[in-house]
């Protein structure tokens, strides 16, 4: 599938006068998909037809990310990608949900989590997953351009941002070879209405994972329900560091380490990730 037929796929929802993309499918318990940075809902696309057969499927482009809107004036974070998936989930009337995150999608589901156990959240998550992801900042280590973005050379770091460059990212923390079709491809997606202009603003979701530590880790400790991280053990920024935190601060949570893989487990091992999630249903 490539970005296109993802597209067509797709319609819109409208938060505070912007334009979210979403993309929904399949039919059984509603499955909320949340996106990393700095990529989109396509990260999905591997696992959609497996996961379609067993959920009912809603991805959708936070504000900055793929198909959805890229204002260069909105005060982004992390707490604001939250409220956009709330409004979500109210408009589709979904009571109960399972939400699998990734990335910089892992914190908007921490938040998730924190609302719902201060009682605010209007319906209940029932299970979640994590995929790699700076979930706990002490044990994540970001890589250089991700420091260079967060920086205050950002916008001209961002401005001089390249297919190139974005390839050697990529490949930096991932565990096997990405094909450079399905880069393109993301690519396309991030680079989309002068996507590389909000980089700067959207990654200082590093610096309020920081802040905010003691409240989303808080989250998942005093959660209640099921949870479950997956992480590829060849991640340089989150992954076997992220793993043994994991297990000290919430010991009776499982962790499926899946050898070989890097950063983005869903796009270079769906299969593996599909049979980890099996294992906890």
């Amino acid at each position: 599938m490539n970005p296109s037929d993802w597209q067509q796929g797709g319609t819109h929802f409208d938060w505070q006068g912007f334009r979210l993309f979403v993309r929904r499918g399949g039919s059984g318990k509603p499955l909320l998909l949340i996106h990393g940075f700095p990529t989109s809902s396509f990260d999905w696309a591997a696992m959609w037809p497996a996961l379609s057969a067993a959920y009912s499927l809603h991805a959708l482009d936070m504000l900055g990310f793929g198909l959805s809107d890229k204002p260069g004036v909105f005060r982004y974070s992390l707490s604001a990608s939250a409220d956009q998936w709330q409004a979500y989930v109210q408009s589709q009337a979904l009571h109960e949900v399972e939400v699998l995150a990734h990335d910089y999608g892992d914190t908007v589901l921490q938040e998730l989590l924190a609302r719902q156990n201060a009682g605010i959240l209007p319906f209940r998550i029932q299970r979640a997953t994590f995929l790699n992801g700076g979930l706990f900042p002490e044990a994540t280590f970001p890589i250089l351009m991700q420091k260079l973005l967060l920086g205050p050379l950002g916008p001209l770091v961002a401005r001089l941002s390249s297919f190139g460059r974005f390839c050697a990212s990529m490949r930096s923390i991932a565990g096997a070879a990405l094909a450079e079709q399905e880069l393109q491809w993301h690519w396309q997606l991030l680079s989309r209405d002068n996507g590389h202009a909000v980089m700067p603003k959207l990654i200082q979701y590093i610096r309020e994972r920081r802040l905010h530590r003691a409240r989303w880790t808080a989250a998942l400790q005093q959660a209640g329900i099921s949870l479950h991280l997956i992480v590829g053990d060849r991640d340089p920024i989150s992954g076997k560091t992220i793993a043994a935190r994991w297990q000290t601060l919430l010991p009776h949570s499982p962790v499926t380490m899946l050898e070989g893989v890097g950063h983005y487990p869903q796009w270079e091992a769906p299969e593996r990730v599909l049979a980890a999630m099996d294992t906890t249903a």
